[in-house]
């Protein structure tokens, strides 16, 4: 690994600590994507769906009071660590950290007088809940910024100035367990500010591209950026931010570490392997559709890719849409399915297990996924 961060551990409610940094394994993470008003069956068992579906963090936009403390609540009732992102106002950061809250994300140049950062970073130094240093390129100090603007300086390195001037601040108040991001929309500037900082500093790095944009955009940025940085060794936990669903950002998270890994493997670069574990164990292997189309690829993948990406066992889903792309070409599949003459085909391994009438294709796939 080029770039060895310090280790930071955060605690959550219940469970083993979750170690960030160090080498150890890259942690995917999302956002809660509405607001949080109350806590209730459904918004636990949600939590508890995307820890099945791989997600290690989980970060909560907490705007006042109140929210903290339904956050808070919702903290002492998941096993999910919880992340709360406080902007403006360090009451909210008081209040948060009297609850199980895993970490804070602050962009400290916001909260207000470093009085006021200092009392939040008493408060969890003795709660022992580590911090993330946000910095974003839209949010930049009002001197960096019109640097940058000015050409004096790229918008990457005043990225970095940025997150060190915060980062001193940590260290001359004693305080050690922080994270640091540095995120533009721009994947340029995202991975030039991380290989900067990362060469200066042995701080955890979480990385991501901010407003990346909607799903097909979102996931090309994200991949372009993290992708370069991972393989390089830069980067302890992940989120790609997409105008979408927080399971398409936890699958997509794993995806790109699954690709990471895959060619750590192929070029025989073990450290690399090691820390992107948290890829997904299955596969799910699709065609894009055509005119010979059988069976509906699309509608059948979004009933089941949430399910699948859950598994946790090594296997490879074939969703295949006509006999011409069926069973053969997915003959390395552990088991698919596609359509033919109006009825559905089950297969493993290439050869056909099922004909099943198309409205019964679920539940003989479900019936056929439980016995491998």
């Amino acid at each position: 690994m080029k770039h060895r961060t310090r280790t930071i551990t955060l605690r959550g409610k219940g469970g083993a600590p979750l170690l960030l940094g160090g080498g150890n394994p890259v942690l995917v993470q999302t956002m809660w994507k509405d607001k949080l008003e109350r806590v209730d069956a459904g918004v636990v068992e949600r939590v508890f769906s995307l820890q099945k579906l791989g997600a290690k963090l989980l970060r909560f936009a907490v705007p006042d009071i109140k929210a903290a403390e339904v956050l808070g609540e919702l903290a002492g009732a998941v096993l999910l660590p919880l992340v709360a992102d406080i902007h403006f106002d360090y009451r909210i950061a008081l209040r948060i950290l009297d609850f199980p809250i895993a970490k804070l994300r602050l962009n400290p140049g916001n909260i207000g007088a470093k009085e006021r950062v200092r009392q939040v970073l008493e408060k969890a130094g003795d709660a022992g809940v580590p911090i993330r240093i946000g910095v974003n390129a839209g949010s930049l100090p009002v001197d960096l910024r019109k640097r940058a603007d000015a050409g004096e300086i790229s918008r990457a390195r005043a990225l970095v100035e940025a997150a060190e001037r915060e980062c001193s601040f940590f260290d001359d108040a004693g305080f050690k367990d922080f994270v640091v991001s540095m995120k533009a929309s721009s994947v340029p500037e995202t991975i030039e500010a991380n290989r900067l900082f990362s060469e200066r500093s042995d701080a955890p790095l979480h990385i991501g591209v901010t407003e990346a944009g909607p799903l097909a955009a979102g996931l090309v940025r994200n991949t372009a950026a993290l992708w370069t940085l991972l393989r390089e060794g830069i980067g302890d936990t992940v989120r790609v931010s997409l105008s979408d669903s927080a399971e398409n950002e936890v699958i997509a998270g794993r995806e790109i570490l699954g690709a990471v890994s895959e060619s750590a493997v192929y070029e025989g670069a073990p450290d690399a392997e090691n820390r992107c574990k948290g890829a997904l164990k299955a596969r799910i292997v699709s065609c894009p559709r055509c005119g010979r189309c059988g069976f509906d690829t699309h509608a059948f993948t979004a009933r089941w890719q949430t399910r699948l990406y859950a598994l946790q066992k090594e296997i490879t889903v074939a969703v295949m849409g006509c006999a011409v792309n069926g069973p053969g070409e997915a003959r390395h599949a552990d088991i698919g399915i596609t359509g033919a003459g109006g009825a559905a085909l089950i297969f493993k391994h290439g050869e056909i297990a099922r004909r099943v009438k198309l409205e019964e294709a679920d539940a003989a796939f479900e019936e056929e996924l439980n016995r491998i």
